[in-house]
């Protein structure tokens, strides 16, 4: 019985995890229209089980917006934790546009904000502050950028249309080279923060094979 209930645990915490990692990449490309049947149908559970966990659209979009502010807040003060300025900062940056696709930025307005929320939100708007207030006091931060600066650029950068494109044709045998060519795009905005000359870039150059051949029908299929 034991084992049972622990079985039955384990699944309820999956199928979770799938729910809310299903509304944040359903969310990035389709707004705040995005569909409480899309965001079941992605996470591979029936309409009834995200019923079950959250009783409404408003409650699942709550529970990512709390996650995301946790997840934020404990990177800053990460970063904080550093004793290199400007890697205390890139931790920061890097970490926000790795928690999660896209941003929660389009489900704004879209319900109701709790007292936990602006507390988190508070908390993490103040570590950040301090991020970018060390990174000038140390040199290492372009003059005259701000700690929305940072956050615009990060919510910019933590949406990739490409890679959304190609998982939408199905285009596996490009992942690869989109997710290389992202994180060269990812440094080369950040580098642009620095007060310095910039670090070199990774990977390999991007081909444009990225551009001509989203055009062409995925391998075994042909163009209606």
């Amino acid at each position: 019985m034991t084992r049972s209930r622990s079985w039955r645990s384990e699944e309820v915490a999956r199928n979770d995890r799938a729910l809310l990692r299903a509304a944040r990449e359903v969310l990035a490309v389709d707004g705040a229209h995005a569909s409480v049947a899309a965001i079941a149908a992605r996470a591979g559970v029936g309409v009834g089980s995200l019923y079950r966990r959250y009783r409404t659209k408003q409650e699942l979009f709550q529970r990512l917006c709390l996650i995301a502010l946790r997840e934020y807040l404990d990177a800053a003060n990460e970063g904080l934790a550093m004793d290199d300025t400007w890697q205390g900062l890139m931790h920061y940056a890097m970490a926000s546009i790795r928690s999660g696709p896209g941003s929660l930025a389009p489900a704004a307005g879209t319900f109701d904000v709790t007292d936990e929320m602006t507390e988190l939100a508070r908390r993490g708007d103040r570590a950040v502050a301090e991020l970018v207030q060390r990174a000038h006091r140390a040199g290492v931060l372009r003059a005259g950028v701000t700690a929305v600066d940072l956050e615009l650029l990060i919510e910019q950068l933590s949406k990739s249309p490409l890679q959304e494109q190609l998982q939408c044709q199905g285009r596996t045998e490009l992942y690869d080279a989109a997710l290389n060519a992202r994180e060269r795009i990812i440094t080369i905005a950040l580098d642009g923060l620095r007060a310095g000359p910039a670090g070199a870039l990774p990977g390999q150059a991007p081909g444009y094979e990225l551009f001509t051949m989203r055009w062409a029908p995925p391998e075994g299929e042909t163009a209606e």
